[in-house]
């Protein structure tokens, strides 16, 4: 066997994970690079946005006014018996609230307007920077992680982004105003009032210091537990295969209770300085009954103005509550933020020039010259190669485990960038046209065959959505799976379950075959596309594949020698070299590797 298309170094765990995605940067000072580019997201939303910011200073100003307004009830209307008066004041209390409940309505009605658009952009995104990334990114990151990046990570930045900024400003001005409607009733009551303000703000500095490594970690936790818990999913059968139900439970526990430590630790922050918060209003609160009280006593003050400051302090102290409830999803926000602009920000390996065309209708001429390829710097694959396939030919490369047969694959199809050389087709160096032009004229039937969720017509069109019905029963009938998905009793419309559980990996090569069918390339890459499958199944395969290499350059990794006796040119490929090439009977006649895999195999299948 060779490594799949795509194959790069080996996995790392959820250990790995937390390493790279939850450590580095755990002690960086607020960044603001970061908000302002997340920031952008809002731009597009500038009007709503604006509608939710009006509305927001309607809120704050009706907020400011209810107080002052009952201060004017008790003091002109019924210090004075003014009933007309309190009739006004009381209507005008009764139109504020009115206000106060439809500006709070449109507020958060086009604040969740914009927060699902945002959640919908940013995601998407996301995702299409992943389809950019080369396979190389995709095998050295584990899915879980990256799947937490696009959905709890993108989440919290959501709820910072619409919910946050719009609140961190009405909170701000309800404080200033506050402060200003305080002073100018009563300056000493105000100073006294705003003597546990110090207090306010150590509680707030200790709180703050703690509370940005704590928030990075858990980002960096969850997205651990996700990771661990895609792979070992992804994995069961192997888990129940061997009987490390235990040993996997233990490993997930150990991650998953990292993760419920870390937030412990986080929610414990909010825990302590929440009632510390409260303590320090309910202090205020004592403050302004005692020296208001005795103010009033001694006729140096109104009640209304008492009354007025007591409903002020309790306000006052309720945007600061909100405002570190805020500081808690700012730091969550822009712990997974970093990690999000990390991802928007890393630059494919493997990109389009400035300058690239659209690659020409391919005739199918392929040429490799010297080279040579490293998935990393110190470990060379592929040393030197030159290999030319003529337009039309199927060529073969076989040789052991690792020895570079997928890799020369990969770097026809442009899913890495050589080290050194230049790999040409119709004479046109890849690296001069755009991926898409080039790989849309290709097919790939991997050995592991691959399928989505969705129906068996979705799957065989996928290539080419717009595919007609009779485009799609005919690519089933030449890769020969009509033949049992007309068996099934709903035929193309069968369901394909997760992984494509509900069919064999013959039935599932097939309809890869299919698919490669329908999109019908000009360059068709195979790799071990029979390796798994049992003889009578390999043999529909191969007349199926007959077919589909008819008038096709094709790349053929084989694992089964005897699949490609008829191919045009046999490459032996050992330690990242071709050492042999020649057709089947050629090399059968000499010595060396060739013959021996010949030898072992066909001994192997004898005995069987």
């Amino acid at each position: 066997m060779s490594i799949s298309i795509g194959s790069s170094s080996p996995g790392m765990g959820p250990g790995g994970a937390m390493r790279r995605f939850g450590e580095e940067g755990e002690e960086g000072a607020f960044n603001f690079s970061v908000l302002f580019k997340l920031m952008g997201y809002l731009k597009p939303h500038w009007r709503r946005m604006s509608a939710a910011f009006i509305s927001m200073l309607i809120v704050t100003g009706l907020t400011l006014a209810v107080p002052y307004l009952i201060k004017i009830a008790i003091d002109e209307n019924i210090a004075n018996g003014d009933r007309d008066g309190l009739t006004r004041t009381a209507s005008w209390i009764g139109a504020s609230f009115l206000g106060l409940y439809v500006a709070s309505m449109a507020q958060r009605y086009l604040l969740a307007w914009v927060g699902q658009r945002v959640l919908a952009t940013l995601r998407s995104d996301l995702f299409r920077h992943l389809q950019r990334l080369p396979l190389s990114y995709h095998n050295r990151n584990i899915v879980g992680v990256t799947i937490s990046r696009v959905i709890n990570d993108v989440a919290v930045i959501n709820e910072f982004l619409s919910q946050g900024v719009v609140t961190l400003i009405g909170d701000v001005l309800i404080l200033v105003g506050i402060i200003i409607v305080m002073m100018t009733m009563s300056p000493q009551l105000a100073l006294y009032s705003f003597a546990v303000l110090p207090l306010m703000v150590l509680a707030t500095m200790i709180f703050a210091r703690h509370a940005r490594r704590a928030f990075r970690q858990t980002r960096a936790r969850v997205a651990a537990v996700v990771g661990d818990l895609a792979e070992n999913i992804a994995g069961m059968r192997v888990i129940q295969a061997y009987s490390q139900e235990e040993s996997t439970l233990a490993d997930f526990t150990s991650v998953n209770r990292a993760n419920r430590d870390a937030n412990i630790k986080a929610m414990t922050l909010s825990f302590v300085f929440l009632p510390t918060v409260e303590f320090l209003g309910m202090l205020a609160t004592g403050v302004v009954l005692w020296f208001g009280g005795r103010a009033v006593a001694q006729d140096t003050l109104t009640l209304g103005v008492v009354v007025a400051f007591l409903a002020y302090v309790t306000r006052f102290f309720q945007p600061i509550q909100e405002l570190s409830q805020l500081y808690t999803t700012m730091q969550s926000a822009l712990a997974g933020g970093e990690r999000v602009v990390a991802l928007l920000e890393t630059a494919p390996e493997v990109a389009d020039r400035g300058d690239a065309d659209d690659m020409p209708p391919i005739q199918g001429r392929v040429e490799l010259r010297g080279v040579s390829f490293a998935y990393n710097e110190d470990e060379p694959v592929l040393h030197h190669v030159d290999l030319i396939i003529e337009a039309g030919q199927t060529v073969a490369l076989v040789g052991p485990t690792g020895a570079g047969k997928s890799t020369i694959a990969n770097l026809i199809a442009r899913f890495y960038d050589v080290t050194q050389g230049e790999v040409l087709i119709d004479g046109v160096d890849v690296h001069t046209v755009t991926q898409h032009s080039l790989r849309r004229q290709m097919g790939l039937v991997p050995q592991d065959p691959f399928l989505f969720s969705g129906t068996i017509r979705d799957n065989i069109r996928f290539p080419r959505p717009t595919a007609s019905e009779a485009d799609v029963e005919e690519a089933a009938r030449l890769s020969n799976a009509e033949v049992f998905i007309e068996r099934l009793p709903e035929g193309y419309d069968t369901q394909i379950l997760e992984g494509g559980v509900n069919l064999s990996v013959g039935q599932r090569q097939l309809i890869c075959i299919a698919r490669a069918v329908i999109a019908d390339p000009r360059i068709l890459i195979l790799d071990e596309a029979t390796a798994s499958v049992d003889t009578v199944t390999e043999a529909m395969i191969q007349e199926a594949l007959d077919r589909l290499l008819s008038g096709r350059t094709a790349i053929v990794i084989a694992h089964r020698l005897s699949t490609i006796r008829n191919a045009d040119l046999i490459c032996v490929v050992e330690d990242g070299r071709i050492i042999q090439r020649g057709s089947h009977d050629q090399l059968l006649a000499e010595e060396g590797l060739y013959r021996t895999l010949y030898e072992r195999q066909f001994i192997a299948e004898t005995e069987e």
